[in-house]
């Protein structure tokens, strides 16, 4: 660090510069267009002579401002004090800013940038908050959850009960004609998932009705007991083809009679009963609610619990068993249809045949229904049944009172009524 005294340093051009004589031989070596010497004389103030080191008097040189920043700013830092000793001396103080290191293998020499000095000591700040008030109290809000895009729905659920009445009452009836009240009773259940890749549709219906006649009294019109699942799955979202396995299973309810005054049944609870267990492929064309179900590999099971009707070998079982299987083909085809407004038809086929037993003789359960939408309540219904099973053989009694077995036949039945039903 230098440490020397300057003579008028705040002229803006030069600064006056007091020396020592050692250090002459550098301001020889300097330009004399910016330092001059010659017109001022030896300092012999005894203070100055203690600042420059040593006995002799120093010099009293002038250095040009500029030239004194170009060579020492950027290797020192130059401070200079003004009012150290009044208005026309200053004090200036150089600090070097690097320290000079010598590698003692190689003798190299590197500049190291001297650490800025670490004040060690800081002033502690406090910080404060004034107190908040409130003009009315504070009261705590509940706030209604907004969904901005809905959860995928997976499963869709059907549910229906109906009630379809029809009334007859004749008095003074110049036609003729007998009084009666029937009733029909249906309930239907759905249960469908279907996510990406799978389908799983699964039905449960169940139908119930009665007939009361003035003359022939309480006969039963329906019963039926309906069970359905089946499961697909497709390798890609593109296409409409699911490799499926399907479970179907159908009974009764109650005993049925052919005449109101047999005291023989001739179909009772789970006799019969049908099971058909399948796997094969599936074609479902949502757009249009179309689907064929075509299965190959198909068990048929036929279960009569009735020992009356096992007996007598009733729905193609051996006299006396009470199960009967067969292995064939099964089609299934289910269409839902708006074909008007406020008019849905459900046309139901299923095709079944025997590989081992009469392979060719097709089983046929068709069923076409029509829904006549009047409100939100209120609906009118057409339903046709048609059933040809080789396995039921239809009995006849003939002139003489003997019973007669005889082959199958096609069966039919066909209903028309207007209830009331409830959709959720």
């Amino acid at each position: 660090m230098f440490f020397v005294s300057a003579v008028n340093a705040q002229i803006k051009d030069s600064i006056q510069v007091k020396i020592a004589l050692d250090t002459m031989s550098l301001v020889q070596r300097l330009d004399s267009s910016f330092i001059k010497t010659k017109d001022y004389p030896r300092s012999t103030d005894p203070v100055d002579s203690l600042q420059a080191g040593q006995d002799k008097p120093p010099f009293l040189i002038q250095i040009e401002r500029s030239m004194l920043d170009s060579l020492l700013r950027p290797y020192y830092n130059i401070q200079i004090d003004t009012n150290s000793e009044g208005e026309l001396s200053s004090k200036i103080l150089i600090t070097p800013k690097y320290r000079m290191s010598v590698d003692p293998n190689t003798s190299d020499t590197s500049y190291v940038p001297i650490p800025k000095s670490i004040d060690y000591f800081s002033t502690m700040k406090t910080y404060g908050i004034d107190t908040i008030g409130f003009s009315k109290a504070v009261e705590l809000v509940s706030i209604n959850r907004t969904k901005r895009a809905s959860d995928p729905v997976w499963w869709k659920h059907k549910n229906s009960i109906a009630l379809d009445l029809n009334e007859v009452t004749f008095v003074n009836w110049n036609a003729g004609g007998s009084n009666s009240v029937s009733g029909l009773f249906k309930v239907q259940f759905s249960r469908i998932y279907e996510k990406i890749y799978t389908l799983w549709r699964n039905e449960i219906s169940a139908r119930y009705g009665l007939n009361q006649q003035q003359d022939k009294g309480l006969i039963k019109t329906d019963d039926e007991i309906r069970l359905s699942s089946t499961f697909g799955y497709r390798k890609d979202t593109v296409s409409n083809w699911y490799f499926s396995a399907q479970f179907n299973f159908r009974t009764q309810f109650t005993k049925g009679y052919k005449n109101p005054d047999d005291d023989d049944p001739i179909s009772a609870f789970f006799a019969p009963a049908y099971v058909h267990l399948g796997i094969g492929t599936q074609y479902n064309l949502k757009p249009e609610l179309f689907s064929i179900y075509f299965a190959p590999v198909t068990l048929k099971s036929t279960y009569v619990f009735n020992d009356q009707l096992s007996e007598e070998g009733a729905f193609g079982v051996v006299p006396g068993e009470n199960s009967r299987h067969e292995l064939g083909l099964l089609i299934q085809t289910k269409w839902e249809k708006e074909i008007f407004k406020n008019v849905a038809m459900v046309n139901d086929l299923d095709l079944y045949t025997d590989y081992i037993n009469d392979f060719g003789n097709i089983d046929l359960d068709w069923v076409l229904s029509f829904q006549f939408k009047i409100n939100k309540l209120f609906q009118a219904n057409f339903r046709s049944h048609l059933i040809y099973d080789n396995d039921i053989k239809i009995k006849e009694t003939n002139a003489e009172g003997v019973v007669e077995t005889l082959g199958a036949r096609l069966q039919l039945k066909q209903q028309l009524g207007i209830g009331i039903i409830y959709n959720f």
